[in-house]
């Protein structure tokens, strides 16, 4: 972040401003040292960790406002309770202040901050420039050097489309450089008119180039310019008796058009902007983003920020732009369906990050007012269906609680199943529900570490356990279950109590589903602590949770281990030779075919190899032949 110097955070960070009181009595000793400069303040508990991240104008005016306990609501209340130390980054601006904020946000998620938890990366349209005939593809992750970009696309879904759709029209390639370079008849792309082959000379460098502008003014929204384009070089080459080069543009048109036609085009007034509308609902928000690039609907995406039920909605979509622009580009226009209080520092701050200017739009009339009111009840109607799942799920979960006779309903189930074939490449794994459904990011796998004997499940359960359940981790971690679900009967019952016992865990309800008769799903027998075996009527929708909840399990168990398998088996005996890394590997394997090969080999014919030194030849030898090693000793 270029906000800020090295030397102000630097500096800033390794010096907190901590005190011995908390609450009002600490944040009132920070403030003899807090300047009146614009900057980032974190307010941090009794461990170090962070409480809240804000930004000010001036630091020292802000953080003195804390210190009015009375004027503050309950929430603020609680957070200065808790405030042992405090933290500041001075910054040149307040914008860049608000950078620098939404920045902290994001990397550590504290409690008392309206946060936005949206961890998944975002697909976009890449053309690799640097070639001579550039290819056009998806791309996810870190940006590739030389390639020009147009995105983000909501969905993996929303950039495959358009990229059929460019296939169509523009007859760009889209397979890699090597695929490019080995072939030697045109596949089935071209066949199939979505390609123009350049492997294999079917178009000149000149005419792909030209494909290539086009799909830039496609991807830039110059569409109608295009479109004119097509249409007289479609009649110049009918007037001079091309007809075959005629066909070819007449095609293209009518891919054109079916993309101009379609569902993903916007209107007119819009090029390039992203539509960003909140809806509220019992204390909880949802935010809809339409993502709109060169006259085209990209696709759109519903987030839940976390707030406090006071927030209003202003300070939650102010915050939510913020933290959702921090780490990818923000379009030129934005539009909005809440008129922002702030809205002139965003969109300075916005106009940093980028590099250009960014405007804010809350739009009363006219076609930008129709787009966002739509985008809002997308927002409102994702929001009810969210809490209309909720309010099952919390029937579900009292379900769970009276037929195992929990003091109250669940708000976290631990589902436990392990994965192995003989043995190999064992794999133990934890699945959690609650109130929310699947709580993915709480996931846990647990590579087996211990011998396993082939079968032995209990084995593995008890690492596993062991692992999860250790004295030092149950100490720092809240998220303790209350109720633990184990896929097996009886005997993995006894077997789980027994370890839990034995790690001094005594206080949760363990719970044994087992496949019924037959293994058929519906016929299962629960085992639980003070309670008979039984089985629930083939009906229940609280049965159906529960195989849910073991099913999920055991397919995460099985995508683990073959990922863990998988790894295992491209790995090689080389791997464990000292001086041998990637490219000498690489070698060694050219030159001899198999790790086996190699293995056998003798000194001579390791120093044949290209790249492989005398020395390294005797260390590789002397890594399969110890015995020599140790006559030459």
């Amino acid at each position: 972040m270029n906000a800020f110097s090295q030397d102000e955070q630097k500096s800033s960070d390794s010096t907190p401003l901590t005190v011995q009181k908390n609450g009002v009595e600490a944040i009132r000793e920070a403030l003899k040292t807090i300047p009146q400069n614009p900057g980032v303040y974190r307010m941090l508990g009794e461990k170090g960790e962070v409480l809240y991240v804000g930004k000010a104008l001036n630091l020292k005016n802000r953080v003195t406002s804390y210190t009015r306990i009375s004027q503050l609501p309950d929430r603020l209340r609680r957070m200065v309770s808790l405030t042992f130390s405090m933290e500041i980054v001075i910054t040149h601006t307040e914008a860049e202040a608000l950078l620098l904020e939404a920045n902290y946000i994001k990397r550590m998620m504290p409690r008392f901050n309206i946060l936005l938890r949206d961890d998944k990366s975002y697909p976009w349209l890449m053309l690799t420039e640097k070639h001579e005939f550039p290819q056009i593809t998806k791309q996810r992750g870190k940006p590739v050097k030389g390639a020009t970009y147009w995105g983000p696309f909501a969905s993996a879904w929303a950039v495959k489309q358009t990229l059929n759709l460019l296939q169509k029209s523009f007859l760009l390639r889209s397979c890699s450089d090597s695929v490019l370079n080995s072939r030697t008849r045109p596949c089935l792309l071209y066949q199939i008119k979505r390609c123009s082959a350049p492997c294999v000379d079917k178009i000149t460098p000149s005419d792909y180039d030209e494909l290539v502008s086009q799909a830039k003014q496609f991807l830039s929204g110059k569409n109608t310019d295009l479109h004119q384009e097509l249409v007289s070089q479609m009649e110049a080459a009918s007037e001079a008796m091309e007809y075959e080069r005629a066909a070819a543009i007449r095609d293209r048109i009518r891919g054109f058009s079916s993309i101009q036609n379609s569902g993903v085009v916007n209107p007119a007034t819009i090029i390039d902007a992203d539509v960003v509308a909140i809806g509220q609902e019992a204390g909880q928000s949802c935010i809809q983003v339409f993502f709109i690039r060169g006259g085209r609907n990209n696709g759109n995406r519903a987030f839940y920020p976390v707030h406090a039920a006071e927030d209003s909605a202003e300070e939650i979509l102010f915050s939510f732009l913020m933290q959702f622009y921090d780490d990818k580009p923000p379009p030129s226009t934005i539009l909005v369906n809440r008129d922002l209080n702030e809205k002139k520092l965003l969109e300075d701050a916005l106009t940093i990050s980028r590099k250009q200017k960014v405007e804010i739009l809350f739009p009363q009339r006219g076609e930008k007012k129709s787009v966002i009111d739509h985008a809002a009840l997308n927002a409102r109607e994702a929001l009810e269906r969210k809490l209309a799942e909720h309010v099952g799920q919390q029937k579900l979960l009292e379900g769970v609680a009276k037929i195992f006779q929990l003091p109250a309903p669940p708000k976290r189930i631990e589902t436990y199943d392990n994965s192995h074939i003989m043995g190999q490449a064992p794999y133990g794994v934890m699945v959690v529900g609650g109130p929310e459904g699947f709580e993915k990011k709480s996931y846990r796998k647990y590579a087996i570490k211990g011998p396993v004997t082939p079968g032995d499940d209990f084995g593995m359960m008890r690492e596993v356990m062991e692992r999860r359940f250790n004295k030092k981790k149950v100490e720092e971690e809240q998220n303790l279950p209350d109720l633990l679900l184990i896929d097996g009967g009886l005997g993995q019952f006894n077997a789980v109590k027994e370890i839990l016992t034995s790690l001094g865990i005594n206080n949760i309800p363990i719970v044994a589903i087992a496949k019924g008769p037959d293994r058929d799903a519906g016929r299962e027998w629960f085992f639980t602590e003070n309670q008979q075996p039984f089985q629930l009527p083939p009906q229940d929708p609280v049965l159906y949770y529960l195989q849910r909840l073991r099913d999920e399990a055991h397919r995460f168990a099985i995508t683990t281990h073959r990922a863990g398998r998988s790894k295992k088996l491209k790995q090689s005996e080389l791997d464990d030779v000292p001086g041998i890394g990637g490219a000498r590997k690489k070698a060694l394997l050219h030159h001899f075919g198999s790790a086996k090969n190699v293995r056998q080999s003798s000194l001579e014919e390791l120093e044949a190899v290209a790249g492989i030194s005398t020395a390294i030849a005797k260390t590789i030898y002397g890594y399969f032949h110890p015995e020599w090693v140790k006559k030459q000793s």
